[in-house]
């Protein structure tokens, strides 16, 4: 008798020890079918009243939904069974026997929140929680080809990555601290000594926006680099972008299966993606029918609209900016505008990426805060910002970075419907529980 998964069990006439728990169960006479389910797959098994002992019997009356067991028997094809094989039982033990499961075929969204606990067993879920783990490795791998080095930033700080606005505040000793928006700052420090650095970790930010592609809390990959410009960081965007979706299409097409996800299409996303400026994406939208001015936003709306007929990310270019960070470069082509660029994920999905060339100079960074503090009346804590000021005075370089929010990729890529959807706990405006 061989302990395997699920997904191992396809040797007709192999004896077999699964440990797993109960996905559905259907008596028919002296039979109990059950589908057992474990990490890998399902399966299902019948045990015959007339082929096990009376202790195997009653555990397989006495089972129910989610109750996890152990199951021994023979694997022996049947075209029938979900798989395609199925296992004659000799032995089942009950090792808990689960309570009436409170989740039933139609639930509603709220409920399946509630208890997003159990709802992580579904096998939607459970097929997005694995896929999400290819996600996190595939980019890990493909900046470590690119020769990186991951850094661990605080997730605690003085000082906010862009304005401040929307920090959730924490008390810190008696001093007041925040939970960071963004490691770029510190990943910024990293450059003057490994050149290119990435961190992932999470990112909290204080919006109360319901929208489907808003977390409270998220997984925030991101990058920097010692004498990158936009151009640059636009191509290292692409190829990790491309390369996540390479690797899922080739390797994972059983979980992208259950989630209807065309693994083909997945391979089809490859450089070089469109790139167009802000001021052709506001004409173009526009001729949609929007009536946008010069210094306006896009909101949900107007990315769906810009994206819908796309099959791969677009880049849009050069915002105004008013519109963006401190810290991006006044563009000498257009002095509206900032050296910088936001990846727009195809059919309405969204932004997933903002990057652009960060202000090296000392007196060019502190003009442009200043600057800010009028346009957008805002103040910044000078001391807070200091040390990070400070790397401009000290052999600064041109150099340039992105931050990608992961769970807005794994969105995208596996056509979720929400965002909420590809985090295992999800934080919203709405929900701190589970």
């Amino acid at each position: 008798m061989v302990e395997l998964h699920i997904s191992e069990a396809k040797k007709a006439g192999e004896s077999v020890t699964i440990k797993g728990w109960i996905y559905r169960k259907r008596v028919s006479g002296g039979i109990v079918f059950i589908i057992l389910r474990d990490m890998s797959g399902v399966v299902q098994a019948a045990i015959k009243k007339d082929s096990v002992d009376e202790a195997t019997w009653k555990a397989a009356e006495a089972t129910t939904i989610e109750s996890s067991v152990e199951l021994s028997g023979t694997v022996v094809e049947d075209k029938r069974a979900p798989t395609g094989y199925e296992i004659k039982a000799t032995s089942l033990k009950n090792v808990s026997v689960s309570e009436p499961y409170p989740i039933t075929e139609y639930q509603s969204t709220e409920l399946l929140l509630d208890k997003r606990h159990l709802w992580l067993r579904s096998q939607s879920m459970t097929a997005v929680m694995k896929l999400r783990s290819h996600f996190f490795r595939y980019a890990r791998e493909f900046l470590d080809k690119q020769k990186f080095f991951e850094v661990t930033p605080p997730v605690i700080t003085s000082a906010g990555g862009e304005t401040g606005a929307n920090l959730f505040e924490v008390n810190y000793f008696g001093k007041k601290a925040y939970l960071t928006e963004s490691s770029q700052l510190y990943a910024e420090a990293m450059i003057y000594s490994l050149e290119r650095v990435y961190s992932f970790v999470p990112s909290f930010r204080a919006e109360k926006s319901r929208t489907t592609k808003h977390l409270a809390e998220y997984w925030h990959l991101e990058p920097e680099m010692a004498y990158y410009n936009n151009e640059m960081n636009m191509e290292l965007q692409e190829g990790l972008i491309s390369h996540i979706a390479e690797k899922l299409a080739k390797e994972h097409q059983d979980e992208l299966t259950v989630l209807n996800v065309d693994h083909k299409a997945l391979g089809k996303i490859k450089p070089p993606f469109k790139r167009i400026s802000y001021e052709d994406a506001i004409k173009i939208l526009n001729e949609k029918g929007f009536k946008l001015k010069w210094g306006d936003d896009l909101g949900v709306e107007e990315e769906r609209a810009i994206t819908a007929e796309e099959d791969k990310p677009i880049f849009i270019c050069n915002w105004p900016k008013e519109i963006k960070p401190f810290y991006m470069p006044i563009n000498p082509k257009d002095p509206r505008t900032v050296v910088c660029s936001d990846m727009q994920a195809p059919h309405g999905h969204g932004e997933i990426i903002g990057g652009s060339e960060r202000i090296w100079k000392y007196d060019e960074l502190v003009e442009r805060m200043h600057e800010v503090e009028k346009l957008k009346d805002v103040k910044f804590n000078m001391d807070n910002y200091s040390w990070w000021i400070d790397l401009r005075r000290y052999g600064s370089v041109p150099h340039s970075g992105f931050g990608m929010g992961m769970e807005r990729v794994i969105k995208w890529m596996l056509n979720l419907d929400h965002i909420r959807d590809a985090i295992p706990f999800p934080r919203m405006a709405n929900r701190l529980e589970p």
